[in-house]
């Protein structure tokens, strides 16, 4: 059972992402596929999967494959299936004892058999399709961001499953400690040293640059030389400019100094949102009963808890997307939103990222393209489908919306899912300046903990607490 590619050549319009790559994957290896966001690598499980096709090479695969998508939000499978006994064992090979078995692993042991998947949040729709993927059994088990939305115990659980899945395994991650974990230290160690080369090369790079920039200050000195041999001097200073800027080497987008700023908030009321006594449930589920609490101005605020404990819910009753079964969420009408969503609910799919990012900010086109090109969507990617796109190229554009306007509150669920670990910092240096009043939802403790929260909201306890230092070790556990 393998794989194997030849030649491969893939474009996005007139973008190369693979250019002659050639690899085999045998039966029983474990493959790392790693890279910055947009670089290819969900492309590459598409093109194995036969759902993209090389624009030339080949790619031979032997043996059953089974994927569990980045954005499993969008599985038509999950969205057509009746209940979660049907999408996880549609050919009824499991018994229920062996699903349970898996479920509580997975830690979503709680879930009814016979309820519908698409009621549950990304994290718990991740884990289905895992666990739908495993019972296939296939020779081949393809793994795009498997830990995405997924809350400490979750990760750990399926680290411990993938350490010893016994066929062959393709796995896209930017979780370090899911790389790591299993690769023995070989992934870090690539890290480091590429982190060392790059800022070599950038070093290189910045010194020629500024070597041209010397020589067309001295080009400008001697402009009004007209001897003879004053024009030749001229001449042949300029002949060195020209080839010295054709020759000097663009920095990656890895080596950029990427920088980005959210703009200053207009000014809000006091009192942003008022719950007062707000009930939910889903059926039988009840979510939250009888909660009251207040947002304030400036106030950064940590929600927390696992997987489908209510987190989403909870924030589309305070935008307006949900309402509750009783009780009142008030919403301040000073209030500017900015929202991000886990799931790119609100993306039209089917439009450019120029179209999409215009109609949400209103502008021309002469300030949204270079706006654009600061988040690195530069030429021919503006017109590229916003559905192409990866997640983390959706996140790009996501936080592209939220910088272009001067939201005072800040509603961002699980902002950093499917970014590689330079753009999460990107984001982080951004969301700490900013000075609104913010809500956020994130596994990553380290992110959680570096924008000093003022107050935390627990799931499912549904209650505002003073943030504590421990609460930091609660944001993965949950």
């Amino acid at each position: 059972m393998s794989i194997r590619v030849t030649n491969l050549s893939f474009s996005y319009g007139e973008k190369p992402l693979l250019t002659e790559v050639n690899f085999r994957v045998e039966n029983g290896q474990k493959v790392g596929l790693v890279g910055e966001n947009g670089t290819g690598k969900s492309t590459l499980l598409k093109l194995f999967r036969s759902e993209e096709y090389p624009d030339e090479g080949s790619i031979e695969v032997e043996g059953t494959m089974e994927l569990v998508p980045q954005e499993v939000k969008r599985d038509p499978l999950l969205d057509s299936a009746k209940s979660v006994m049907l999408y996880v064992n549609p050919e009824g090979t499991k018994e229920v004892h062996e699903i349970r078995k898996l479920f509580a692993g997975l830690g979503i042991g709680e879930i009814e058999l016979d309820s519908e998947p698409q009621q549950y949040s990304g994290g718990v729709k991740t884990k289905l399709a895992l666990a739908r993927a495993l019972f296939k059994e296939p020779d081949i088990l393809l793994l795009d961001e498997p830990t995405n939305f997924m809350d400490h115990e979750g990760k750990a659980w399926v680290m411990n499953l993938l350490a010893q899945y016994p066929k062959t395994l393709i796995l896209i991650s930017h979780d370090l400690s899911l790389m790591v974990e299993e690769y023995k230290g070989n992934y870090s160690q690539y890290k480091r040293l590429q982190k060392e080369a790059e800022e070599l090369f950038k070093k290189r790079v910045e010194a020629e640059a500024k070597h041209i920039k010397s020589m067309e200050k001295g080009y400008k000195k001697i402009q009004g030389y007209t001897s003879k041999k004053g024009v030749k001097v001229k001449v042949k200073l300029k002949h060195r400019i020209a080839e010295a800027k054709a020759n000097l080497p663009e920095l990656p987008p890895a080596v950029r100094s990427i920088k980005i700023q959210l703009p200053d908030p207009v000014r809000s009321g006091e009192i942003l949102i008022t719950a007062r006594k707000i009930s939910k449930s889903f059926g039988s589920l009840e979510v939250m009963h009888d909660v009251d609490f207040a947002i304030r101005r400036g106030e950064r605020i940590a929600l927390l808890g696992g997987n489908g404990v209510g987190k989403s819910t909870l924030i589309k009753l305070l935008i307006g997307e949900l309402t509750p079964d009783s009780g009142v969420v008030e919403w301040n009408p000073m209030n500017k939103l900015g929202y991000y969503s886990q799931e790119f609910e609100d993306f039209d799919m089917d439009k450019s990222v120029l179209q999409l990012f215009m109609d949400r900010c209103e502008r021309m086109e002469s300030f949204c393209r270079p706006f654009l090109g600061k988040f690195n969507f530069l030429a021919n990617k503006v017109h590229q489908k916003v559905g192409t796109l990866s997640g983390g190229e959706k996140t790009r554009l996501a936080i592209a919306m939220l910088c272009s306007t001067d939201a005072n509150l800040l509603i961002l669920d699980e902002p950093t899912t499917y970014l590689d670990v330079l753009s999460q910092r990107v984001i982080l240096d951004a969301l700490k300046s900013y000075k609104g009043t913010m809500i956020i939802v994130s596994h990553t403790e380290e992110f959680i903990k570096e924008l000093k929260p003022d107050k935390v909201f627990l799931m499912p306890e549904a209650k505002m607490d003073f943030w504590l230092e421990d609460y930091g070790e609660r944001v993965g556990e949950i």
